[in-house]
């Protein structure tokens, strides 16, 4: 059984008469990398805010580690590491003297602890170089250290990979991975790049409207067993008659569960079945009249449950 890391319990905010966050309850494990989405002005920054503080809420309590935020503030937020989009760092001083400066402000951080965050993010070689000569990617993952010090139970990345290349994106979510499997950390990710919250995320929670519209695991979105197959899984739009006998064959022969769209009969399964699926049903005198494939992706997802055709 997962140990729950952070618990939102009917989360509300007000601001005036409006009500920006209508009641979000959900629980986060550790070890969990937790996906935050929804489009802008749905209330996911607000939410990151309450959830550390930075914003009180108007009712509900977000609880981390049993602790409560409202009556054991302290206790819980010794908890919690973040990263707001870009994290500011002195250019002058070295990785090194960064976290040496900020480990002066919390209590208890020892020159272990130090090289640990250090090698959790594979900085070894840079780290005795100016802030000023790193990349965006290497500043991330500095920043990453830096959250990591006091050895937090939650870590909070809003946008960790902002500004960054194809490379740096992978990088982050490499140690993103890392963290949460090594370190038992509950890592929660708001994100634009739906791509990279499909590849980095065990779970994923939509916003929208201040209101929670899906929580559910990666896999369940993109029908997937595992996100290696959910990379492999392909939409297949099929034009076929007789159109029941072709739902029926597919049910039976590849356990395949079909939805209707515009006459057309619309299904998940591996491009590698395509050809055999489509046999299957020619030798069971079926007239096909067209075949076409796109991936199945949480973009797909995500636009049908908040009922938009853009990401904001």
């Amino acid at each position: 059984m997962s140990e729950v890391a952070m618990e939102l319990i009917d989360v509300k905010k007000k601001i005036g008469k409006k009500e920006i966050i209508k009641g979000l309850s959900f629980t986060i494990n550790k070890g969990e990398v937790f996906g935050f989405i929804g489009p802008n002005g749905a209330g996911k920054t607000t939410t990151i805010r309450m959830m550390v503080g930075l914003m009180q809420l108007t009712d509900g309590d977000v609880r981390i580690l049993g602790k409560s935020i409202k009556t054991e503030f302290k206790e819980a937020i010794r908890e919690v590491g973040g990263i707001v989009e870009n994290p500011e760092m002195y250019p002058f001083m070295t990785g090194m003297q960064n976290l040496q400066h900020y480990a002066r402000m919390i209590p208890g951080i020892t020159k272990e602890r130090i090289q640990e965050a250090i090698a959790l993010v594979g900085l070894e070689k840079p780290i005795k170089e100016k802030v000023g000569k790193y990349s965006l990617g290497m500043r991330q993952r500095l920043g990453i250290a830096q959250a990591l010090l006091h050895k937090p139970s939650v870590l909070i990345l809003d946008e960790p990979t902002n500004g960054l290349d194809p490379s740096g994106i992978r990088e982050i979510r490499q140690y993103i991975r890392k963290l949460a499997e090594e370190e038992n950390v509950a890592v929660i990710i708001s994100s634009h790049l739906l791509s990279e919250i499909e590849l980095m995320c065990d779970r994923i929670g939509i916003i929208k409207n201040g209101e929670l519209v899906a929580i559910q695991a990666v896999n369940d979105f993109t029908g997937a067993e595992s996100p290696e197959e959910s990379k492999n899984l392909i939409q297949v739009q099929l034009e076929a008659e007789p159109q029941d006998k072709a739902v029926n064959l597919l049910r039976e022969h590849y356990e395949i569960e079909v939805t209707h769209a515009n006459g057309t009969l619309v299904f998940q399964t591996e491009k590698e079945k395509i050809p055999a699926i489509v046999q299957t049903l020619v030798q069971h005198d079926l007239a096909i009249y067209q075949v076409s494939t796109a991936k199945a992706t949480l973009e797909d997802k995500f636009l049908d449950l908040i009922g938009e055709n853009r990401i904001g």
